[in-house]
């Protein structure tokens, strides 16, 4: 793979050597373009060329539907991760009693909505990571007869632990509950497949490793569930015909479209669409592996620089995110003499983070170690 040559589309690198891809990503020049293309059809033609627009949202929507081999009408684009997550939390049939279960080190969108259900009597069960990796056993021991749902990322976005979607799907299936999974810190680089992997539920935001702009992000709910989970957030645009203004008829789409309730952030998805094109081009795959050699090769330079890595680098274990613990330094001064050194990572629960993606290099990583111990 000439991996140059996809760098080269991404004008960040002129001045940065940006290593924070789970933080908020850069745009790929092919993302810009869209963005520049929708904003001066605008300008000078305002709605005239809409249909444009609208069939290049549905354009996407079927290269989101391929990221996860699903049906393109099983996703529905949100504006972010927790609006997908809300979406699940506030529109299911809980009871008084039910509880739900997800990991203590979870980012706050995948343990705020569900905390608030309490006044609705659901219990959240919070489960503790053992060092670095959360424990299938210690999942299994939180779930009970009044479990009704599981929510993880599948990559914690501290520790960079990638859960195994698949053994915690057929964990889910087998005790008769649902399973959500944040993606949010995995989709683009590592393959999901929702016809395979026993997920229910999906959610994530195009601004990270999917490299769009923030603001749009997809939601994916298995069909044959949409009718489970009561309609939040209803508008004109749920409706089967929703273009017919004049008419109601209050007969919602029979899809995940339902929970898309008025005018989309047309710039943000076309935008979006660009870099999933830039991925797909290359190859899921091809990219999760480039982004994990990056990883091994920070890793093993951290460690003979006598730096802790923090993640569990097991196979199956390790991602694009790396913890470390500094020998000295406070990290977040750490963070700001690398910035001042024009390279980019970040700091998480007191430990450095760095997150490469496909077109980053050994030399900026070899680079970063160098300034972090300087």
């Amino acid at each position: 793979m000439d991996w140059n040559r996809y760098r080269a589309e991404f004008p960040v690198t002129r001045k940065w050597a940006f290593l924070d891809h789970a933080a908020v990503a850069p745009l790929s020049e092919r993302a810009q373009k869209a963005m520049v293309a929708w904003a001066a059809d605008l300008t000078e033609n305002g709605h005239v060329n809409e249909w444009i627009w609208n069939d290049r949202v549905e354009e996407v929507r079927h290269l989101a539907g391929r990221l996860l081999n699903s049906d393109p009408l099983d996703i529905a684009f949100v504006k972010n991760t927790s609006e997908g997550i809300g979406i699940v939390a506030e529109g299911f049939p809980w009871k008084p009693g039910d509880n739900m279960v997800t990991a203590a080190e979870e980012y706050p969108a995948n343990v705020y909505p569900w905390l608030n259900l309490a006044n609705r009597g659901v219990e959240v069960r919070l489960v503790q990571s053992r060092g670095s990796r959360l424990e299938l056993d210690d999942l299994v021991k939180a779930i009970d007869q009044r479990t009704r749902l599981v929510s993880l990322s599948m990559i914690e976005f501290a520790s960079g632990f990638r859960n195994d979607l698949d053994a915690i799907g057929g964990l889910c299936r087998q005790c008769g509950i649902y399973f959500f999974v944040d993606a949010i810190q995995s989709l683009g680089v590592f393959p999901i497949d929702v016809r395979q992997t026993p997920i229910d539920f999906l959610a994530a935001d195009g601004h990270k490793w999917l490299l769009g702009p923030e603001g749009a992000g997809i939601f994916y709910v298995r069909r044959d569930l949409v009718d489970l989970l009561h309609p939040v957030g209803i508008g004109w645009n749920s409706v089967v015909h929703s273009r017919d203004f004049s008419r109601i008829d209050f007969r919602l789409k029979p899809h995940a479209g339902r929970w898309e309730s008025g005018s989309l952030n047309v710039a943000g998805i076309t935008a979006l669409g660009a870099s999933m094109e830039l991925l797909l081009e290359i190859g899921i795959v091809e990219v999760g592996q480039r982004v994990l050699d990056l990883t091994d090769h920070l890793c093993a330079a951290a460690e003979r620089a006598g730096l802790t890595v923090f993640s569990s680098r097991q196979e199956g274990d390790k991602s694009g995110i790396v913890s470390l613990l500094p020998s000295s330094g406070e990290v977040r001064g750490l963070v700001r003499r690398c910035r001042e050194q024009g390279i980019v990572i970040n700091q998480r629960a007191g430990r450095l983070r760095v997150s490469p993606h496909f077109y980053n290099t050994n030399e900026e990583l070899d680079r970063t170690l160098e300034v972090i111990m300087a």
